[in-house]
């Protein structure tokens, strides 16, 4: 999950940080959607959108990565992070990875041991065991920086790559969009989505991707209820906003304010280019 702090966060973080990582893991991302279809699937012929716009298109979808990645890595170079590995402090143990990957919530494991299945003799398999025994806990036993130079190792390779690539479809980002096209949001809805369950995890908790999504509805209605597009999506970040202010790893909710709100309040539900925007007060641009 997300990596988001800056330095100056990591720092600050005391003991109380480590109850962080008693968040929902990535193993149950079917419980908050409606749509679990793969984004693979065929589309349809016209679009069910009320804005327009699929974030799984080629082009929409290297700008979601974009997005996410000027706020997890104050980059836009989003493929230079699959050999990321660090703590950061925030009780999650590693995060590594395109999306975050953290040995202390059970997404990491997961993707290792996909990368193992489809690749035995990999640099990361041996340490198998050692995720395993520390999945829930900020802590390194069996790690350190063996693991550290076997992940960079690793992230060299196009198979790792791919297994990164996969995992984050599988777990995010297409159960993000379908749940975005289930409720006829455009790809700035569906973007919102991905990038809330980028940072808060899939699941039904008040602090995961689905508890977000449940008090938006609480005040808004989605386009296929009938209701605003632009409406519900200000009930959902201000939802999501809510919950980031409650973990001080997540307290700054630039990526929010000066980057999602920004493009609705443009009316920029497509998320068509020229985008500019900032995130830790930092200036971002596609073209």
């Amino acid at each position: 999950m997300s990596k988001t702090m800056r330095p100056v966060f990591v720092r600050a973080l005391g003991m109380a940080s480590i109850l962080a990582v008693a968040i929902a893991t990535p193993a149950l991302p079917n419980a908050a959607f409606a749509a679990p279809s793969p984004i693979s699937a065929a589309a349809p012929s016209a679009s069910p959108f009320a804005s327009g716009g699929d974030l799984a298109s080629p082009e929409k979808k290297e700008i979601a990565m974009k997005l996410v990645s000027s706020a997890e890595n104050s980059s836009l170079d989003w493929k230079a992070q699959y050999k990321y590995i660090e703590d950061i402090g925030d009780g999650r143990g590693y995060t590594a990875g395109i999306v975050g990957f953290c040995s202390g919530t059970g997404d990491m494991l997961d993707l290792v041991e996909a990368y193992t299945k489809a690749k035995p003799d990999n640099p990361l398999a041996k340490f198998l065991p050692a995720l395993r025994k520390v999945n829930g806990t900020p802590s390194h036993d069996g790690l350190g920086a063996p693991f550290e130079s076997a992940w960079k190792q690793a992230a060299a390779t196009s198979e790792f790559q791919t297994a990164q690539n996969n995992e984050r479809d599988r777990v995010y980002f297409d159960p993000a969009v379908n749940q975005g096209k289930s409720d006829k949001l455009g790809a700035l809805g569906q973007f919102a989505y991905y990038d809330a369950i980028v940072m808060h995890g899939p699941g039904d908790s008040t602090d995961s991707f689905g508890g977000i999504r449940a008090a938006a509805l609480a005040k808004a209605k989605p386009p296929s209820q009938g209701g605003d597009e632009k409406t519900y999506l200000k009930a959902f970040l201000e939802a999501r906003k809510v919950v980031m202010k409650k973990e001080e790893a997540h307290a700054d909710t630039s990526r929010v304010d000066t980057e999602q709100l920004k493009f609705l309040n443009e009316d920029n539900l497509d998320l068509h280019t020229p985008l500019s925007w900032k995130v830790y007060g930092d200036p971002y641009e596609i073209r």
